[in-house]
């Protein structure tokens, strides 16, 4: 790990450990209602992992930040291997003064010029990654609809809906990873 990251993760630990000490000693928790199942078979409750049916104010705030903190750290490491896996650094740019395999005239003027262009890869391995994302978001959103018909209705539709998008959002990351040119530009400006 790098210096900077283990700086991040020291800082975000240090804020979230008071609020996350706080938030157990918030309200106790409910007891739970559950279904008669002599009657029915329905778990609306039931799922792959066991949960509290309450949390206080407290608790919520601290899922939150733990939430918001996960989702940079994925935003972050996307952006990671969307410059790093797919365009590796040996991999010579095209700089300034240097021959470009594509012409950019609406990115070039008199105070704009390109200053690193990497062409898109179009290998296979984002074929394949698009291809099977796409499936994925196809089997999740069938799995949304099929629980949404269904008498159970609330069973898992959280873990689909994010299966869901979580793949949708995946293809745009490997759709610009491996078929979009990156392109850097620099822009002469005056201060007066």
């Amino acid at each position: 790990m790098r210096r900077n990251t283990i700086l991040i993760v020291l800082l975000v630990t240090t804020v979230l450990l008071p609020m996350w000490y706080v938030a157990l000693h918030g309200e106790p928790p409910s007891e739970e209602i559950a279904i008669d199942e002599s009657v029915t078979d329905l778990r609306p409750l039931e799922g792959p992992i066991d949960t509290p049916n309450k949390l206080s104010p407290s608790q919520v705030g601290v899922v939150v930040w733990v939430a918001l903190f996960g989702l940079v750290g994925v935003l972050a490491g996307a952006h990671q291997f969307m410059n790093r896996a797919v365009r590796p650094p040996e991999e010579a740019p095209v700089a300034d003064g240097g021959q470009l395999t594509a012409s950019l005239p609406w990115l070039e003027s008199d105070n704009r010029w390109v200053v690193e262009y990497h062409d898109a890869s179009d290998a296979i391995e984002g074929l394949v990654a698009m291809g099977g994302l796409t499936v994925l978001s196809i089997v999740f959103a069938a799995l949304f609809t099929g629980e949404y018909l269904t008498l159970a209705r609330t069973q898992y539709f959280g873990l689909y809906a994010t299966g869901m998008f979580v793949s949708l959002a995946l293809s745009t990351v490997a759709y610009y990873a491996w078929f979009m040119p990156h392109v850097e530009v620099a822009e002469y400006r005056r201060h007066d």
